[in-house]
């Protein structure tokens, strides 16, 4: 066991304090973040405005709301289908164009938005027939016939929340079509660990050319999106600014041979395109493929690390809750995925069902293995939030934490929202709020050396602790991807801070002044 898990247990009485305040303009933000924290619509006037780093848990296709998809849909001519709550192709019956049910049944149109997304079922629609997990993971078959055609939008989409949200990075969860067709086209015959080198070499010789197919697919979708933003014009839409990577994924829910091709490709993507920084692997974690072969798919992980070393890997584990599974499923699978190589890990809402999760802890704090936490997802998904939620113990435990949105379109809901729910719900003050946007970019797969010493954000490496606009650091930041991510932020930070801040500052306090005034006629 590592000799930091056993002190963690004696001394988790309490959160760590605070970030110290840096600036005037740091005091004077965090001020303002308490005297709106009680009130919501002002709470997310301040958060809407506060830059908010990266967004490294975000799948492409979950990522538009229900009705981006049904505006793409009608545009195709595309239709309803018979049971009113899923996107078909044409040709349409009489009255079953999504422009016709959009324009003459109001009623239809809302329920099909219901059906594409938890918007309903976080209402209360259908809650007894269907648990979140269910309304989540449904929705994407419902909206599957269009998404495929319009990646290109998506992008564009994607691109847009993540500016309005004053985010600068993000890493998408997206494979091209070229992929997806090679995986599903494999066959299920058996497959073991001890099969995975033999099954590796089977494979490898035609993955250059899917890739190659997959780039140039990628190339047509990128450019879409240019133009649809018109990226490189003197009317170039803001969404162009935010730097985007993508993660490849594999599946976990399909059959082995299906499974480590999907993860040979990932990687192979990953090696190839820059544009790609990194592989994941999604599906739901409790369905009974994924249960099974858990083992087997981190065996896969560890294959592939060591045939492309220098590909970045995020594991979704431990995206579980209490009586979800049985509980020999809760004992290991957030320890599994870090001993296989995960270099951050997503989700890990069920950490305090592992046996050795004290440990866990420990090693995660020790290595620097943050956690993508998705407080709305694991809400919907797995009943989780509140205290419930271990955000607090992996904050005590000293493991990296980052905000994320997961699919937000499916969910509804934003970064700016994630912050809210952090904020009131989680109890973290503006400062801890800013050290999470800024580890946000610290654990993102982006290449080059950091703007922060030793893994500490706010801790200013040694060419920029005189400032960035020393020549020292501004050679750093020229000759480093990260580094520039990292120095947009902090200028978004300090804009926000001496401007926004005392913008809203006075306007809050001429509301108080008026309701003085008032008070005294």
């Amino acid at each position: 066991m590592i000799a930091a898990a056993v002190p963690f247990l004696a001394a988790a009485v309490g959160l760590p304090s605070a970030h110290p305040l840096s600036s005037p303009g740091e005091a004077a933000a965090s001020a303002l973040f308490d005297q709106v924290l009680s009130s919501p619509p002002a709470l997310r006037i301040f958060l809407k405005k506060m830059p908010k780093g990266g967004d490294l848990h975000n799948h492409l296709s979950g990522t538009p709301y229900a009705e981006d998809y049904l505006q793409w849909a009608a545009d195709a001519n595309y239709c309803v289908d018979s049971d009113g709550e899923a996107i078909a192709p044409p040709p349409c019956a009489d009255g079953k164009s999504i422009k016709a049910v959009r324009d003459t049944s109001p009623f239809a149109y809302t329920h099909l938005i219901d059906a594409m997304s938890t918007r309903g079922w976080r209402q209360g629609v259908g809650r007894d027939n269907q648990s979140g997990h269910g309304q989540f993971f449904g929705s994407f078959g419902r909206f599957g016939a269009i998404s495929d055609a319009s990646t290109a939008q998506a992008m564009a989409t994607a691109r847009r929340l993540a500016a309005g949200d004053r985010l600068n990075y993000v890493e998408l969860i997206h494979n091209p079509a070229a992929l997806v067709r090679h995986t599903l086209a494999a066959g299920d015959e058996p497959l073991d660990e001890a099969g995975l080198a033999a099954r590796y070499e089977s494979e490898i010789a035609t993955v250059p050319a899917i890739i190659t197919a997959a780039i140039a697919e990628l190339d047509r979708d990128e450019a879409d999106m240019r133009a649809l933003l018109g990226c490189g014009s003197a009317y170039a839409d803001p969404a162009c600014v935010p730097t985007i990577h993508y993660l490849a994924w594999g599946w976990r829910d399909l059959p082995p041979a299906q499974a480590f091709r999907s993860l040979i490709l990932a990687f192979a993507m990953a090696a190839r395109d820059p544009r790609y920084v990194g592989v994941n692997i999604v599906q739901p974690e409790d369905w009974p493929t994924a249960v099974r072969d858990y083992d087997l798919h981190m065996a896969m992980f560890r294959f592939l690390e060591a045939r492309y070393p220098t590909v970045h890997r995020s594991i979704h584990a431990g995206e579980l809750a209490f009586g979800q599974v049985p509980p020999q499923a809760l004992r290991n699978h957030i320890r599994k995925a870090v001993a296989s190589g995960a270099q951050r890990i997503g989700h890990g809402t069920a950490i305090a069902f592992e046996e050795d999760a004290a440990d866990t802890l420990a090693s995660m704090a020790h290595d620097h293995i943050p956690v993508e936490v998705n407080l709305t997802s694991n809400a919907v998904i797995l009943g989780v939030e509140g205290h419930d939620h271990p955000l607090a113990l992996y904050r005590r435990a000293g493991v990296p934490v980052l905000l994320s949105t997961d699919d937000q379109g499916i969910l509804r809901t934003d970064m700016t929202n994630e912050y809210m729910v952090a904020a009131r719900e989680q109890g973290l003050s503006y400062t801890e709020l800013k050290q999470m946007a800024r580890a946000s970019l610290e654990y993102a797969f982006v290449a080059g050396r950091s703007l922060w010493e030793a893994r500490q954000p706010g801790q200013f490496a040694v060419p920029c602790r005189d400032g960035l606009d020393k020549p020292a650091c501004r050679t750093l930041i020229k000759s480093s991807e990260k580094a520039r991510l990292q120095a947009e932020l902090e200028e978004s930070f300090d804009r926000f801070e001496t401007t926004d801040v005392p913008s809203q500052a006075r306007l809050m306090a001429l509301r108080t002044d008026a309701a003085a005034t008032n008070a005294r006629k």
